[in-house]
């Protein structure tokens, strides 16, 4: 799967040259943007997913996974709180629906006048771990790994329980908005808190929600959490019963970043129709996972296959590795017509390891149609 490293580096010019450190290391790397794979590369890989898969999990074991997959997240947040994933600030140029009356020529965050302080984690180029394998971030909008992050700022409001869901019609958080982000698989909050900071229409309200309640609690704790801006609470997506706290056809977007692919793949049209419910007409739904033969997928070792192209992790949590056309047949079978459906191909070079990773992942942008004028 990985090409030799001369060869790969001579095919196309590299996107960007960054530095990653390690302690007494420095690791340069250079990536290529929408990279081409030969019919080699593609049999090699798809050679790889044959072998890893060949052996499925027991299905009581399987079971387990599915029972028990709330725990294992917790798990997850518990060791990880939100030192694992980075701040998703790519998503703006990406998804420049997230902030609609953004200047191009703004910085990528709107900053906090607090001051900033420079911090690195897990989420460098090829980070794995326990089979997360980290590196979701635009090449283009982290030119420097280590990224200014800011520090939380005195927090405006206290915080909302996320148990309080009740609503009624017109009086229910966020009513009163005129703009509506419904985030889902929030984490602790690494897509949230950049489009907080980031759009400062005032109409503005961000959901977000999350199967973990450790997550929403790191959400909901974060000095930056304004409940004026925003409502974390708990939520189970496969559970039909399980309320959303705003009504049907109230949502201009939906964001689904890396959450998709960890649920059951039988149960992921029914939960693609329940949320294109939630969007108003002309609302969107926004997507970035992962695709078929990614890196993370060839990791895979035998018996962590669930069925195909689906896998646990070794800390329990699981993927799905997607094509264009399964994410195409999804949505257009919730009522949803396809903006944008592409697959990105990346090529990473870690000279110091003398290392190739092939990363791949789909984005897609799927509207609700606007209803026609009588």
């Amino acid at each position: 799967m990985a090409a030799p490293m001369e060869a790969a580096a001579g095919k196309r010019r590299p996107f960007g040259t960054r530095f990653l450190t390690e302690p007494g290391r420095l690791f340069q790397h250079n990536a290529w943007d929408n990279v081409e794979w030969s019919e080699e590369q593609e049999a090699n890989a798809r050679s790889k997913v044959q072998e890893n898969s060949s052996q499925l999990l027991p299905q009581d074991k399987q079971e387990e996974y599915e029972v028990n997959a709330n725990r294992f997240w917790d798990e997850f947040y518990k060791i990880h709180e939100n030192g694992f994933f980075k701040d998703r600030h790519w998503l703006f140029t990406e998804f420049p629906e997230l902030a609609p009356n953004r200047n191009p020529s703004q910085n990528e965050v709107s900053r906090c006048k607090c001051g900033y302080k420079e911090e690195s984690n897990n989420e460098g180029l090829g980070s794995c771990e326990n089979g997360h394998c980290s590196l979701e971030n635009r090449t283009e909008n982290q030119s420097n790994l280590m990224e200014s992050k800011p520090r939380f700022c005195p927090q405006q409001s206290g915080n909302q329980k996320h148990s309080d869901l009740n609503r009624s019609d017109g009086d229910y958080p966020g009513s009163s908005a005129t703009y509506r982000i419904l985030e889902v698989g929030c984490g602790a909050g690494n897509t949230v808190f950049p489009i907080l900071q980031t759009n400062n229409d005032p109409g503005l309200f961000v959901y977000c929600c999350d199967f973990s309640t450790v997550a929403v609690d790191l959400v909901q704790t974060n000095a930056e959490y304004d409940s004026l801006r925003c409502f974390a609470f708990v939520h189970d997506l496969c559970n039909d019963q399980s309320p959303f706290p705003m009504p049907e056809e109230s949502l201009d977007i939906v964001i689904l970043i890396f959450v998709l692919s960890a649920i059951l793949p039988e149960k992921m049209q029914r939960v693609v129709k329940r949320l294109s419910r939630l969007l108003k007409p002309g609302g969107m739904i926004l997507l970035r996972d992962y695709g078929r033969y990614d890196l993370a997928q060839l990791r895979f070792k035998k018996g962590q296959c669930l069925s195909d192209n689906f896998y646990v992790r070794g800390d329990g949590t699981r993927v799905y590795f997607f094509t264009q056309d399964e994410l195409d047949d999804l949505f257009t079978a919730a009522g949803l017509e396809k903006i944008q459906n592409l697959v990105d191909r990346r090529l990473q070079v870690n000279r110091g390891k003398q290392m190739t990773m092939y990363r791949v992942w789909i984005q897609c942008k799927y509207r609700k149609a606007v209803a026609p004028h009588p």
